[in-house]
């Protein structure tokens, strides 16, 4: 394909070297339904290119034109920059506008991602072609784990806007975690009063002896979730909370010690956890608990609306990793276990998570968490978010629940890059940029009533060994590109999958990022400055890079 695009278009015809030339007399017209786009693109091109983009008449020969279209398919868009014509962007539906708009930037050039113009000649224009364009998958999905370390609204912000040029549309928004709670949640002060920030913070993998002395937090208040919500849905994104119950949850108990198995362990010693893994320090399975998480899940529905965009109906609740040593020595446990007729401790996990179903469900809502939640069984309505591999999002396709597909092996970005010893803080398996690019999201096995309940895939990044934005932009660039083409574009099989021509866009996409101040990793390895020497990572042997 010779237009240098990420993720790659569907087709693209009609590119003979002519150029629609965009100015000062550039206008702007915008059809019902497609206002967030025109806002955008005065916001964003217009205050990068210098141009005014001024509302004008659909006829006008230099317009851009924005309209709806119902003959697409509602994220599907059609560009056709005409020579003396202008620009033309039609869209299924007002996001399929916004991805097409993405697509315009893209073909202006480098100086399109910047904040001002450079002023330089030839004027900025628009190669003369027609791209039609759709994503495969609806759910195109980033996990920003904010829980281990705090990442300020500003660079929330930032990354949707990265987001937004890559056209993913769910930012997972992982909030809680026993290392810190970062939202407000007004009828329970103490979880940013307390929860919020630690002591101290292990560097490194959990196995470091290394240690940051400086105390560590942050939090978003109410009003901050309601500006990043609303500042998604002008991009077109869904923002999903994750509270996570019944484990990965020191932090809420260090400030509400009733809320852990008191009758085991003395809840009132305990803090924001320091280090990294997995705490013992799990939610007691009392009416006091899940009152007190109904409570936090009350504020947490009117801050993130059902309405806001496409699955923000959604809510992610965790389920993983709930270590059960203080159920089984914990005698309210087994009160409740026995009372509910329960077989044991896996069987009371499958009954927490029962409970937040039914109660999201009675409001409207749906409840995701991780693959952990299928066992024991799971409502209808609920979806998992598939980590541990494929089995999950297998057993979840063909149990008739929706599906996430972000297995670790092939999706976690934190991951390192490269073998040897250059990565900073290598950890977890090898996934280079064309591993990434050759992930398969739906499982082989699937029929294909199985296969339409994959709703798309995702990529995590957790931040226990990502101790600022710097560091979160190396691990996300330029691998999330990689899966952002994953995510849209319909590729072919795994093996047929054209790498070197997606490297030779990606020389063009650089620039882009470069404009846009990404911190990514070059492809020659880590910069000096991105090294982090000394610092112990924890490498894992992987699975072929792909099945």
């Amino acid at each position: 394909m010779s237009v240098e695009l990420i993720p790659a278009p569907r087709a693209v015809e009609g590119a003979t070297g002519a150029v629609v030339p965009l100015g000062h007399g550039t206008t702007l017209w915008a059809g019902p339904g497609t206002e967030r786009t025109e806002r955008w693109l005065r916001a964003t091109l217009g205050q990068a290119l210098g141009l005014p983009l001024r509302p004008g008449p659909p006829d006008a020969p230099d317009a851009v034109r924005l309209l709806l279209d119902d003959s697409l398919a509602p994220e599907a868009y059609r560009l056709a920059a005409v020579a003396g014509r202008g620009v033309e962007i039609r869209g299924g539906g007002p996001a399929g506008v916004f991805w097409g708009a993405q697509t315009l930037r893209q073909l202006i050039g480098p100086e399109a991602f910047r904040r001002a113009p450079l002023r330089r000649d030839p004027a900025p224009g628009v190669p003369a072609q027609v791209v039609e364009d759709a994503p495969r998958f609806r759910w195109r999905g980033l996990l920003l784990d904010v829980a281990r370390h705090f990442m300020p609204k500003e660079g929330v912000l930032r990354y949707l806007d990265l987001m937004a040029a890559h056209k993913l549309n769910v930012l997972h928004l992982h909030l809680t975690d026993d290392q810190g709670w970062r939202i407000e949640i007004e009828r329970y002060p103490k979880l940013t009063e307390i929860a919020s920030w630690r002591t101290r913070t292990k560097f490194g993998h959990r196995a470091s002896p290394l240690w940051d002395g400086k105390p560590h937090g942050g939090y978003y208040t109410q009003d901050d979730i309601r500006e990043i919500v609303a500042y998604a849905a002008e991009r077109h994104i869904s923002v999903v909370p994750e509270i996570d119950v019944p484990g990965h949850s020191q932090a809420a108990i260090a400030a509400y010690p009733e809320l852990g198995n008191t009758d085991v362990v003395d809840t009132t010693a305990l803090s924001v956890w320091d280090t990294w893994g997995i705490s013992a320090n799990v939610l007691a399975p009392t009416d006091t608990t899940l009152r007190f998480y109904e409570g936090v899940f009350e504020e947490v529905l009117e801050l993130f609306p059902a309405d806001a965009a496409e699955f923000s109906a959604f809510v992610h609740v965790g389920g993983d990793e709930c270590r059960k040593e203080q159920w089984t020595e914990s005698v309210t446990a087994k009160t409740r276990i026995a009372d509910l007729g329960l077989a044991g401790e896996d069987e009371l996990q499958s009954w927490f998570i029962g409970h937040f179903d039914a109660w999201l469900a009675a409001r409207g809502r749906r409840l995701i968490g991780w693959d952990e939640i299928l066992e024991g069984g799971l409502a209808p309505g609920a979806a998992v978010s598939s980590w541990r591999g494929y089995a999950g999002g297998i057993a979840a396709a063909r149990a008739g629940h929706d599906v996430v597909m972000c297995p670790e092996q092939y999706v976690y970005l934190d991951h390192r890059q490269a073998p040897g010893e250059d990565e900073p803080v290598p950890i977890g398996f090898v996934r280079t940029l064309e591993d990434v690019y050759r992930f398969e999201p739906v499982p082989q096995g699937l029929t294909e009533a199985e296969a339409r309940h994959v709703l798309g895939t995702q990529a995590n990044v957790w931040t226990e060994v990502l101790e600022d934005t710097a560091r979160v932009d190396y691990q996300a660039f330029p691998r999330l590109a990689a899966f952002a083409e994953v995510a849209w574009s319909p590729l072919p099989a795994p093996a047929e999958r054209d790498y070197a021509d997606f490297e030779r866009r990606m020389t063009a996409h650089y620039r882009r990022l470069d404009a846009l101040g990404v911190a990514y990793r070059p492809p020659t390895g880590p910069r000096p400055w991105q090294k982090r020497p000394g610092v112990p990572g924890r490498p894992i042997e992987g699975p072929p890079p792909n099945r």
